[in-house]
C-alpha cells in the first residue's frame, strides 16, 4: 500500500534559505576537464560534490556573499558550463530575478560561442520567457557572466553558478 503524504511531510524536504552567485574560468594545455577544474576552483566551488538542480528560488531565500563550503559537501547548484579550444571566444553565465509578487524567483543558465554581451541578451530573453510561461512579472534581472578568449594550444572553460545553501 502506498504511503500517504501529509502537509507536514513537505517540510521534510530541504528548502534552501540562502544562495550566492559565483563564476570562474580556466585555461589548460592538457584537457578541457582540467580547465573545468580550474574554473571551479576560481569560483570557490572546486572541492565540493556538485548536484545539478533546476532553477527556482524559493520564497524567502536571501542572497549572501560567496561562502566557504566544507570540502566534499553535497552542494546544490544551477550551473552553466561551456568549454572550447584554441582561438575560440566562449561565454557562460546565469541570470536571476525575483517575482514582483514576493513568491520567490527564477534562475536561467546559458552559454555560447561568443561574447558576454550576446550571452546577456540571450539570458534576458530566457528570463522573460520563464516569467511569461508562469504569467508573472519579475523585478530587476541580475547577471553573472564569464567570457574567455582561448589561447592557441589550450583548452578553456567558463562557468557561472547559483549555489544554494541551507
Amino acid at each position: 500500500m502506498p504511503r500517504r503524504t501529509t502537509p507536514t511531510d513537505a517540510t521534510l524536504l530541504p528548502i534552501p534559505t540562502r544562495f550566492f552567485v559565483t563564476s570562474g574560468k580556466g585555461i589548460n594545455k592538457t584537457s578541457e576537464l582540467n580547465a573545468f577544474d580550474l574554473a571551479l576552483l576560481q569560483a570557490g566551488i572546486g572541492d565540493q560534490n556538485l548536484v545539478s538542480v533546476s532553477s527556482v528560488l524559493p520564497i524567502g531565500i536571501r542572497q549572501v556573499e560567496r561562502t566557504r563550503i566544507a570540502r566534499g559537501a553535497i552542494t546544490h547548484t544551477v550551473l552553466s558550463r561551456y568549454g572550447g579550444g584554441e582561438g575560440e571566444v566562449i561565454s557562460a553565465g546565469i541570470a536571476y530575478g525575483f517575482r514582483s509578487d514576493g513568491q520567490g524567483g527564477y534562475v536561467a543558465e546559458g552559454h555560447l560561442h561568443g561574447t558576454q554581451r550576446s550571452l546577456k541578451e540571450f539570458l534576458k530573453w530566457r528570463m522573460e520567457e520563464i516569467a511569461h510561461f508562469r504569467g508573472v512579472e519579475l523585478r530587476r534581472i541580475h547577471y553573472r557572466t564569464e567570457e574567455l578568449s582561448i589561447p592557441m594550444d589550450h583548452y578553456g572553460v567558463c562557468i557561472a553558478a547559483c549555489v544554494f545553501l541551507p
